[in-house]
């Protein structure tokens, strides 16, 4: 029976256990905090459930100037709005981690029902490297100071991340603070301070605006999330601009000091600013070190993460990676795929290797940002020849009805043959409308068969195949020209 050990209990890590498990493995997965990693404890999950009742404020708020839904007490007179609806964060943030250790929970019961073994402890490779049978080694440091060794016939390595600190902004978890410690407040912050508008920053500072605090979003760059499709990005910051955010583009921070109760941060020009607290979304480091990993010849980048192939080998046999520790597209379904590709590989079934153009992700903004396949910068670096279409949701039928303002869908296809090539969607949910354009890229569908497809009628999905519509007319008529 092969021996496969897995280092790292989250997505990429658990997984690849089942996968494992089901192929016939004797499988040990080595994890520290409890299955589901940071994907479950610390990061997507309680970070989308944070989301979710901020989601439920920014309907209050905006219900009654779009469907005039009036909410107010029952002080006289009646006819004078009044807004009563507030959070308990404390109430949200108990609910938040009680879902998550509840989620580790259904994980671990489904690994072990599998007739996988979970160690709680500090996996490592041995020094020893491959023996003479070809397998490694792993060390496993428990948590009463003991050391176990593992034969491994195939080792992954799915360690995942922590956040990046600022030497001048060190975290105390109480009003300095990193997407990892938010969950332990009582209190809303009345005024926030996040640094960093990338994907954590945004989502946080859109969440914590919506459920009252006072935000202030410190960018580096020109724009909010400079990783996402440009147009995305203007919507989103013009949306927290419109509630009341105040966005400081171009503005590095260079420290964070708490004053009593209260946080000054010095941007690299020398203002500073004042806030209540301060949350860091700065980056993240891979756990990476003290693994021995490049002992073992297991090459790493000059940020630490580990070098992998599409089918998640790294450069040491028998030694795969997977996750968040790889750098390849910091997703939790793509840790997931990651994994089980690496365990298909090492137990010699059937593998399609690793295509990042069909990988759909989302940004759980309000409105939300989701995309698949080819992008606009692709598209102008020359990567993909593409013809564009964007179509704003605001003559959607759907989106009038719900008091939908912002958003668009926008789809790219082949010039000659109209296969759908990418797709953004900006707007409420839009991680559920993304589907049907992932499986357009994921087939090959051409905008013909997208837009010769029922949908509902009225329905923000009508407006994809709206806009598929409308790429089959340009196409045509440039075909003409």
């Amino acid at each position: 029976m092969t021996r496969i050990v897995i280092i790292g209990g989250g997505p990429g890590g658990y997984e690849a256990a089942l996968v494992a498990a089901q192929l016939g493995a004797e499988v040990t997965v080595v994890d520290r905090d409890g299955l589901g990693g940071s994907a479950v404890l610390t990061d997507c999950v309680p970070s989308k459930t944070l989301i979710a009742t901020a989601e439920v404020m920014t309907t209050f708020d905006s219900s009654y100037e779009e469907l005039g839904i009036i909410v107010a007490d029952d002080t006289p007179p009646l006819e004078q709005q009044a807004r009563v609806v507030g959070v308990d964060l404390g109430k949200v943030n108990r609910r938040v981690k009680r879902l998550a250790i509840a989620q580790s929970h259904d994980i671990t019961q489904a690994v072990t029902r599998a007739g996988v073994t979970v160690l709680r402890g500090k996996g490592r490779l041995g020094p020893g490297g491959q023996g003479v049978d070809g397998s490694r080694e792993v060390l496993v440091d428990h948590e009463d100071g003991s050391t176990e060794s593992l034969r491994a016939d195939a080792v992954l390595i799915a360690t995942g991340v922590h956040p990046r600190e600022l030497p001048d902004a060190a975290p105390d978890g109480e009003r300095i603070l990193t997407w990892t410690q938010v969950y332990d407040l009582e209190e809303l912050p009345r005024d926030l301070i996040v640094v960093g508008s990338g994907v954590t920053g945004a989502e946080f500072a859109g969440a914590y605006q919506a459920l009252g605090s006072n935000v202030t979003l410190v960018s580096s760059r020109d724009r909010v999330l400079p990783g996402e499709d440009p147009d995305a990005a203007e919507v989103l910051e013009e949306v927290f601009r419109r509630r009341g955010m105040n966005v400081m583009s171009r503005s590095r921070a260079e420290s964070a000091k708490r004053i009593g109760d209260k946080v000054e941060v010095t941007l690299s020009d020398g203002t500073v600013i004042e806030g209540t607290h301060c949350l860091m979304a700065v980056g993240s480091i891979p756990n990476t070190a003290g693994m021995g990993l490049e002992e073992a010849g297991v090459h790493l980048n000059d940020w630490g993460q580990i070098k992998v192939d599409r089918v998640s080998r790294t450069t040491a046999p028998g030694v795969y990676a997977a996750g968040d520790c790889t750098g390849v597209f910091m997703l939790a379904s793509v840790a997931a795929m990651q994994g089980r590709i690496a365990m298909y590989h090492a137990l010699g079934d059937a593998v399609q290797p690793l295509n990042l153009k069909t990988v759909a992700s989302n940004v759980f903004t309000d409105p939300e940002i989701a995309t698949v396949g080819y992008t606009a910068a692709d598209v102008q670096r020359g990567k993909m020849d593409a013809v564009e279409i964007k179509l704003p949701l605001r003559g959607n039928p759907r989106a009038k009805m719900q008091g939908i303002r912002d958003g668009f869908v926008k789809l790219f296809c082949r010039p000659g043959t109209g296969i759908v090539v990418g797709g953004v969607v900006v707007a409420p949910r839009a991680s559920e409308l993304i589907h049907s354009i992932s499986l357009a890229v994921d087939n090959n569908l051409t905008v013909e068969q997208v837009a010769g497809a029922f949908t509902v009628y009225p329905s923000l999905s009508g407006s994809t195949a709206e806009a598929a519509r409308q790429l089959h007319i340009r196409k045509r008529d440039e075909g003409d020209a």
